[in-house]
């Protein structure tokens, strides 16, 4: 069994009813167990700003899929979602990116784990910092990596966390 940690990210239709559908097709698939998740925070747009605001949250999962297979199927959630790749870091329905996968390192075509942009962006570290922050990425926790860097432009939705919980109960 393998921890893993994903992102989930979406600013386009209703992103956190996707995060909970998401997280109940994770759950019910028979190698992933959903251990926890963050609250659900509003960030700002990273890459391509001129979009609207994001939803985001992290999940821990715990698996017995290796990496790529767990990429796919987070992919295949993804597209049922709707989510069409026309511009990167463009507007989205639903984005899931494996953030770690246990202690491994992984450069495969498709697949870069721990995520390449992980310890860049504020809207990744701080949810997972709020379920994970003793987790550690290039010997430094996930705690020390999101207070390194400018954090203002994400905070805590506490009516899309409340929703979530409505949407998904481990």
């Amino acid at each position: 069994m393998v921890e893993a940690a994903l992102g989930f990210g979406g600013n386009l239709g209703d992103p956190v009813a996707r995060f909970g559908a998401a997280l109940q097709a994770l759950a019910r698939h028979p190698r992933i167990t959903v251990a926890t998740r963050s609250s659900v925070y509003a960030t700002q747009p990273w890459g391509n700003t001129e979009q609207p605001e994001f939803a985001n949250m992290a999940a821990i999962v715990r698996t017995t899929m290796p990496a790529a297979e767990l990429l796919s199927f987070c992919l295949l959630i993804e597209t049922e979602a709707g989510r069409k790749r026309l511009e990167q870091w463009g507007p989205r329905t639903l984005d899931i990116d494996i953030l770690t996968y246990g202690e491994a390192s992984i450069a495969v075509p498709g697949l870069s784990v721990p995520h390449p942009h992980l310890t860049e962006r504020a809207f990744v570290l701080v949810p997972l910092a709020e379920i994970a922050p003793q987790l550690r990425v290039g010997g430094r926790t996930i705690a020390a990596l999101r207070d390194a860097i400018d954090t203002r432009g994400v905070r805590r939705d506490v009516f899309a966390t409340a929703r979530l919980a409505t949407l998904f109960v481990p």
